[in-house]
């Protein structure tokens, strides 16, 4: 038997493993040992056991994961969602559908401090719907943009997708958050630009709120003094090259305990379950990268990385009709297993086949996020749907159906930013040690 059919068979039992719900980083891990030791001895898969679990964590790059977490965990618990939502309620919530994208811009102002889908939207969902409900605002419109702004942890930075994708592919994980930025506001503007339409078109779906005087707006913006010194405390720092995106995550965290003692908002028990979280978390991601790094070890050596890549190289197509199979299949997986799984699981089969392609690493890391966050708010699994289902009670059917219009947005940036690749590049290529 060659060895890469070898590695096709080994695919085909991981797929086959997942379909019985067994945890992704055993499917992984199991295959990649058994497999790697059909091809090259069962002596040699023993050594990458034994070595495998150790080299691929201790390594000083894998601070930044647990640092960030912490962050954002310190955030969640600091109630700074509440603040944000208030400041933007202050100044967008007198439109009609202003609860709604007041709802959106808090998301993304959140998303900058904790870079995680699930708390943004739970956090988001049990401030901003008794608000909307207040206001009669449509369920399905009220959920659907909680579960749609809460995709937007994933991509605007400090996002775990973006240190994932660096440490699978080596790249810059300061440069993925500075590419981050600008799609992250943009897809803000879409959603808000949905919610518009939506209100224009059927105005009862999104009354308008109470009138604030311009002395209460101004007043409001004390509210996100914490969210904008924790982002531009971090994100200004590894701009400027002030310090490094480890050191960053460090400060950051730092930075999310001050605030919020001096908030008077952290207690004993607020800081053992910000650590709890931060445990929990980070061992199940390391689990991921571990299983990761062995099945990867196997798919070296049956070379099909490689094969595939030269494969597609050599076909007589655009290779822009590659890329679009690949998001196409980004979107397809991505309603069955989450960002880190789907991350962890395909970059080291695809990305050879990227730069095989010649396309720039950081604007495909963008792009390859950017598709996976579809899978949040996309049925069956609909991570964010679920989460705004269980902390609000509205049924699951209803959230489903508010997100089809966020949906649309959705693709139609996705066709943008593969369109215009300076909106992601641009900005990594002007920061400071470039």
């Amino acid at each position: 038997m060659s060895v890469t059919l070898a590695g096709l068979i080994g695919l085909i039992v991981l797929i086959i493993l997942l379909l019985f719900r067994m945890p992704i980083a055993f499917c992984m891990g199991l295959v990649g040992f058994l497999g790697y030791g059909f091809v090259a001895g069962f002596d040699a898969s023993l050594s990458n056991l034994g070595l495998i679990p150790y080299s691929s964590v201790a390594n000083h790059s894998m601070a930044v994961l647990p640092l960030f977490i912490l962050m954002g965990c310190v955030a969640s618990q600091a109630r700074i969602s509440g603040d944000i939502y208030k400041t933007t309620y202050s100044w967008l919530g007198q439109i009609r559908g202003g609860l709604a994208m007041a709802t959106v811009v808090g998301c993304g102002g959140f998303a900058a401090v904790s870079g995680s889908t699930i708390a943004t939207s739970a956090a988001m969902g049990m401030v901003a719907l008794p608000e909307m409900r207040k206001y009669n605002y449509d369920p399905g419109l009220a959920t659907g943009s909680i579960a749609a702004g809460g995709t937007l942890g994933i991509l605007i930075p400090p996002s775990m997708a973006f240190i994932l994708y660096a440490m699978l592919t080596e790249e810059s994980v300061g440069k993925l958050f500075m590419a981050g930025i600008f799609p992250g506001v943009l897809e803000i503007a879409f959603y808000m630009a949905v919610i518009y339409v939506l209100c224009l078109h059927k105005p009862q779906m999104g009354p308008a709120g109470p009138r604030t005087t311009f002395k209460q707006k101004i007043k409001s913006l004390r509210g996100s003094w914490s969210m904008l010194t924790l982002f531009v405390l971090v994100m200004g720092g590894i701009y400027l090259g002030v310090f490094t995106p480890t050191e960053a995550g460090a400060i950051g965290a730092f930075g999310a305990f001050v605030i919020g003692f001096a908030m008077r908002r952290l207690s004993r028990q607020n800081i053992v379950e910000s650590f709890l979280q931060t445990g929990q978390v980070t061992a199940m991601i390391m689990l991921l990268f571990v299983g990761a790094t062995i099945f990867s070890s196997f798919l070296t050596v049956t070379r099909i990385p490689f094969t595939l890549a030269d494969f597609i190289a050599g076909l007589a197509v655009n290779r822009y009709i590659v890329l679009s199979i690949v998001l196409i299949f980004y979107i397809i997986i991505g309603c069955f297993l989450d960002i880190p799984a789907i991350i962890i699981l395909t970059v080291p089969i695809i990305f050879p086949v990227i730069m095989a392609l010649g396309f720039n690493p950081i604007w495909y890391g963008v792009l390859m996020v950017r598709v996976s966050e579809i899978g949040a708010i996309t049925p069956p699994v609909g991570i964010s749907c679920y989460v705004i289902s269980g902390v609000t009670k509205v049924p699951l059917a209803t959230v489903f159906r508010g997100v089809i219009p966020f949906l649309i947005a959705d693709i139609l940036q996705i066709i943008l930013l593969a369109a215009f690749p300076i909106i992601s590049i641009w900005l990594p290529t002007v920061m400071k040690g470039a």
